[in-house]
């Protein structure tokens, strides 16, 4: 019996407090291994970049590339902020250094190829000459890779290829899944040939794996607090698994790796020395406040009606986490005070469905609203600021404040009318709006992030 030992990670999302006591697990266990004449395989399955850090932010991810590399990553996958938060060019030079393989199978060109330094699998052969192929899949965001200018495939339409063009070349097969864990069980009852799915997307800790028949499946969690540890134990005549065992590592409890963290500095100086350039002179302050109407919501509302050209606009200012100052403002300044990679976009709404939107956006329960995902990286919803909107409200005998009046610019709301409302991709996701995101019409801007609507509002509207 020979033993391979599968470390992987997911959901870093660039949060790189843990990331020394990573490269730390992860190299010495490779070489503790290694040593002991066992075969080791360090993975990550996508959303390592994240640019609300300032180093993804500052390279576009590319000196995210650099940590992986000196960390000693074999493969990984692309998640979804990899792929839909960068431009094509950016996604498409985004590997130009890497050290490792990046596996995607579902995601093309328009000219349906393989994206650049991406390929669908690799097969790779142990000591004992088992052939164990690795697939990757991500998340298949139809729309905004299309937007992009790419093609998608359905994950399982995808697999079942590359499963019967891999039939007869490998003895075992690990599958890199940014889908989910719903889609990785469903994938395990459909494809039994699977021997193992390292997954990610949904952020859970499956701290001994998840079985469904004979695959076993995985995920470690989010940021990096967790490693996982896989280890697949290989009868070397049969060429077949014959036990498989899950496990994650809780790296807060390991050292630092100097070289790793005196990297992670260096490129922090990096990034810090590239945002900090000026891009533009503010000659007033803008103010905030989460709780109440203030100009720099209300600045962002107007600028996204303008620059989405919508009939009106609806922003929270809860996507605003500090105030600006008056004088130089650099790019730090913006990606730290709106650090989300956010999109911009238009949704029709019927005058009736934008009045139970405004509704349920003035009610106390959702400004105060703590949010967690969907591209925001605040802390509360805060008030929605609006633009071309008068919302008229009256507190009456039970002490709330309760709307009496919706004016689109400066007319009565006409239910029967569609209005294209100028908002943030965010509200088309989960639970919050659900009459944007049941929306029919939806219209996302690409590759543009709601801070470069901000940046373009403060340099042609704000004194002028």
């Amino acid at each position: 019996m020979h033993k391979l030992h599968i470390f992987h990670t997911n959901d870093i999302h660039s949060q790189f407090n843990n990331w020394p006591k990573i490269a730390y697990v992860l190299k010495g266990k490779r070489s503790y291994f290694e040593e002991n004449d066992e075969d080791v395989l360090v993975f990550d399955i996508g959303d390592f970049i994240d640019r609300s850090h300032p180093i993804a932010e500052a390279t576009l991810g590319k000196d995210n590339v650099s940590l992986l590399n000196d960390a000693g990553y074999d493969a990984v996958t692309i998640g979804n902020n990899e792929g839909i938060t960068l431009s094509k060019e950016a996604l498409f030079t985004l590997y130009d250094d890497a050290n490792f393989s990046v596996l995607l199978g579902n995601v093309k060109t328009s000219e349906n190829m393989p994206l650049p330094n991406t390929t669908t699998y690799t097969i790779h052969t142990t000591k004992q000459n088992v052939k164990v192929a690795v697939i990757g899949l991500t998340a298949p965001y139809y729309l905004f890779y299309e937007l992009l200018g790419m093609k998608v495939i359905d994950p399982i339409n995808a697999l079942t290829e590359l499963l019967h063009e891999l039939e007869d070349k490998a003895d075992a097969f690990i599958l890199l899944s940014h889908l989910g864990l719903d889609e990785d069980r469903k994938i395990a009852a459909q494809f039994p040939k699977i021997d193992l799915i390292l997954g990610a997307h949904t952020h859970q800790l499956l701290e001994t794996g998840e079985r469904v028949n004979e695959t076993l499946i995985t995920q470690c969690g989010k940021h990096g607090s967790f490693v996982g540890h896989v280890t697949l134990t290989i009868d070397e005549k049969t060429k077949s698994i014959q036990q498989k065992k899950a496990s994650v590592i809780d790296v807060t409890e390991y050292k630092v790796n100097k070289l790793a963290n005196d990297l992670l500095q260096k490129l922090l100086e990096k990034s810090s020395k590239e945002l900090n350039e000026p891009i533009l002179q503010l000659n007033n302050d803008l103010s905030l406040d989460w709780y109440a109407d203030n100009p720099f919501a209300d600045l962002l509302a107007h600028a996204l009606k303008d620059w989405c050209n919508g009939d009106i606009a609806m922003v929270n200012a809860g996507v605003l986490l500090e105030p600006l100052s008056k004088g130089v403002v650099s790019a730090a300044d913006l990606h730290r005070i709106c650090p989300h990679p956010i999109n911009p976009c238009n949704v029709r709404l019927t005058g009736y469905e934008l009045k139970e939107v405004i509704a349920q956006a003035r009610t106390s329960r959702m400004e105060n609203l703590e949010v967690k995902g969907l591209g925001f990286r605040g802390k509360v919803m805060g008030r929605m600021a609006f633009s071309g909107v008068d919302v008229k409200t009256e507190v009456l005998a039970d002490g709330q404040s309760h709307i009496t009046d919706i004016l689109v610019e400066g007319e009565p709301i006409d239910y029967k009318r569609i209005y294209t409302l100028s908002t943030i991709d965010m509200f088309t996701f989960g639970r919050l709006y659900p009459e944007i995101r049941h929306a029919k019409h939806k219209k996302y801007f690409m590759p543009e992030l709601l801070r470069d609507v901000l940046e373009w509002a403060l340099k042609n509207v704000v004194d002028k």
